[in-house]
């Protein structure tokens, strides 16, 4: 950061070269922002998204305002867990080194759907996906010094509670509540990997990163009024409700390269109720940190998904003595 201001920006962002990224959800919005700034810095950058057309006209935008940056697109639908496992395997056979992984894709409140795999879309795109991706392509980072995998909350999972007798939410859907608990999930799924990383004497980082109220598509399905107090031409009014993108952004870039970051933190804007402003450190409610909720998410998942890794006999008292073994996932 530079010692005349003490916004981060991405001004702060140093030279990338040499490293390879993997945004997820890298076509629009936060996810396309994080991809251009690292592709900019030098970085050699996975654009993963679920429609190609869309994937490939970003990373078109990404060449046109950084020639000679290195781009690539992918197939990635969180919602199915055999395209998670044909993208991970596409992405260990072109890295054999993986310094970033940014779990950023997202859904918010949409009607109820049910994923590929039969499970509540939101849960499903926005925690499951990226638990089996990350255990997936976890010894490519595991391998790479000054690895960390950056995944995208949301101040939204304040209000989450995560509901294991019935995390579909057969008995009922609310959206509200299904978007608060995925982004409780991706709270609990980060302190869990970066406790079992350290029980195993591991390098690699797990952090998180929330944008605050950025103005995105992940809007799509709310109610036209919240649309529209999200418009741009709108500022005055809302500058302490919203901000772009651009800004947006900047949490999930200062988790992913901030060198003083560490594993285990969590970083949002600085502004009132950390809708806006420029990225800080900051805290998350008590539920993300219970150590059984996170453990029993943990091991649900790996049902869930059929992909285990970091399965360590370890106990919250010896988390950081590099005790336990890391198994492969499979």
């Amino acid at each position: 950061m530079s010692p005349k201001s003490s916004r981060w920006t991405a001004a702060d962002v140093p030279d990338q070269s040499g490293r390879t990224a993997v945004v997820t959800g890298a076509s629009s919005g936060l996810g396309l922002v994080t991809a251009s700034v690292l592709a900019k810095r030098g970085a050699t950058v996975i654009l993963a998204c679920r429609d190609l057309v869309k994937a490939e006209r970003a990373a078109d935008r990404i060449r046109a305002g950084s020639p000679g940056a290195s781009v690539r697109v992918l197939r990635l639908d969180l919602a199915s867990l055999a395209v998670v496992r044909e993208a991970a395997s596409e992405i260990r056979a072109a890295c054999p080194r993986l310094d970033l992984l940014i779990n950023n894709a997202a859904v918010m409140r949409p009607p109820y759907q049910r994923s590929a795999d039969g499970f509540e879309l939101t849960f499903a795109t926005n925690h499951l996906g990226h638990f089996a991706l990350t255990g997936l392509v976890l010894d490519r980072l595991l391998a790479t010094p000054g690895s960390r995998v950056v995944t995208v909350s949301s101040v939204g999972h304040r209000d989450g509670m995560m509901h294991f007798d019935d995390l579909q939410f057969e008995r009922g859907y609310r959206a509200d509540d299904a978007y608060a608990q995925s982004k409780l999930a991706n709270l609990l799924f980060t302190y869990e990997l970066a406790a079992r990383l350290r029980a195993a004497g591991q390098a690699a980082m797990a952090l998180a990163a929330h944008p605050g109220v950025a103005r995105t598509a992940l809007f799509r399905w709310d109610p036209r009024l919240v649309r529209a107090l999200l418009n741009p031409a709108l500022r005055p009014v809302t500058f302490r409700m919203a901000h772009s993108a651009r800004l947006g952004a900047l949490a999930t870039l200062r988790a992913a390269v901030d060198p003083s970051a560490r594993s285990g933190e969590y970083y949002g804007p600085g502004g009132w109720r950390e809708y806006t402003g420029y990225p800080v450190r900051v805290e998350s409610t008590d539920r993300s940190h219970d150590v059984t909720s996170r453990r029993r998410l943990w091991q649900m998942s790996e049902q869930l998904t059929g992909v285990s890794c970091l399965s360590l006999p370890y106990s919250e008292d010896h988390a950081g003595t590099g005790q336990g073994r890391t198994l492969p996932p499979r």
